[in-house]
Parts: C-alpha cells; sequence; structure tokens
C-alpha cells in the first residue's frame, strides 16, 4: 500500500525492518499509518506484547506468560464476528531502541497458518508537531480454497483495523496532553 509524504523514508524502513520470505503458497503486504501522535506515545502501546488490547479491537482478552522477551507466549481471546476464538502467538523482537516488534502466530482456532508480522514505529513531523509513522508487514499461508488476493485482503482489512484504532487511541491520549508512554515497563 502506498503512501503519501516521505515515500522515500518509508521505502527505507520498509527495506531495512519488513523483508519476509514468502514460499509458493503464502502471501505478503505492507500497509503504512501516519499518526499524529509522538512516537513514545505511540510505541508504548504497540510494544506491550502483554496487552495488545489497548489498541487491538478484536481482542477480547490476553493472558501472556512469562515476562516481555524473546520467545514469551500470549493467548489471546478473539471477539465474536471473526473466524477464529483464540490465537497463541510468540514474540520473535521486542528492540525499544529501533521500536520494532515481531510477533509469530504458533497455533490456535483460525485459518491464519505460518503467519508472522513485524510492526515498526518511526518518529515524523506532521503539520510542525511530532507525529509517527507505523508501518505493520506480514506473511501468511493462504488457506485452502482461497487465493493470494482473498488472504491478502482479509488480513489487510485486520491490520487497518488495528492501526486505525491505534491512530485513534494513540491521538486521543495525545490531545489529552499525555506525551509519555502509557504504562511504562
Amino acid at each position: 500500500m502506498n503512501a503519501t509524504g516521505n515515500g522515500g523514508v518509508e521505502r527505507e524502513y520498509i527495506t531495512k525492518h519488513h523483508r519476509h520470505e514468502t514460499a509458493e503458497n503464502q502471501c505478503s503486504s505492507f500497509l503504512i499509518k501516519h499518526i499524529r501522535a509522538p512516537v513514545n506515545l505511540v510505541w508504548s502501546l504497540v510494544r506491550r506484547f502483554d496487552q495488545p488490547q489497548k489498541y487491538k479491537p478484536f481482542i477480547s482478552r490476553c493472558i501472556s506468560q512469562g515476562s516481555l522477551e524473546i520467545g514469551s507466549l500470549r493467548e489471546v481471546d478473539v471477539k465474536s464476528g471473526l473466524p477464529a476464538t483464540t490465537s497463541t502467538e510468540r514474540l520473535e523482537l521486542l528492540d525499544d531502541d529501533e521500536h520494532i516488534l515481531s510477533v509469530r502466530i504458533v497455533g490456535g482456532d483460525h485459518r491464519l497458518r505460518n503467519y508472522s508480522s513485524v510492526i515498526s514505529v518511526h518518529p515524523e513531523v506532521i503539520d510542525g508537531r511530532p507525529g509517527t509513522v507505523v508501518i505493520e508487514s506480514f506473511v501468511v499461508d493462504v488457506p485452502e480454497g482461497n487465493t493470494i488476493d482473498e488472504t491478502c485482503y482479509f488480513v489487510e482489512a485486520l491490520i487497518k483495523c488495528n492501526l486505525k484504532s491505534l491512530a485513534d487511541v494513540s491521538e486521543r491520549l495525545a490531545v489529552q496532553g499525555r506525551t509519555e508512554p502509557i504504562d511504562p515497563v
């Protein structure tokens, strides 16, 4: 998905952080969202592997196991209305310096097999104020009976909802004067 603005800088981030090796029966894509809130505020929401429901509207509950470190697992309950009920997810990467989070789905009741995503958060200036560009990419198997286009469209729609919600939550907090991270760890 193309975005306006800092296309060259965004391409650099995508090249650096969002390369996925795709097998024959997989699809991969990326989405970009510009958020009118400072990067530290946005990152404080994104980095909470143990609390994705803070901005992901399809998650009703999350139970994490262990501390926030590579290999940590979380059990996510999905709200009704989606073709899923639970998801078991593994933290692959949490880089507070580069603002990168990577998650792999390792089990659960859903159709997203071999799903892996990377989300990166980068500072930018929007209308002269501190803002954030968020890039999320993924790779996933195409389920039997679906096309690559159908699978990418479905996953992109979920990510678009999550990114819109992240923007809404972050911008609301920024307007309220919250510029410091939420629930620092």
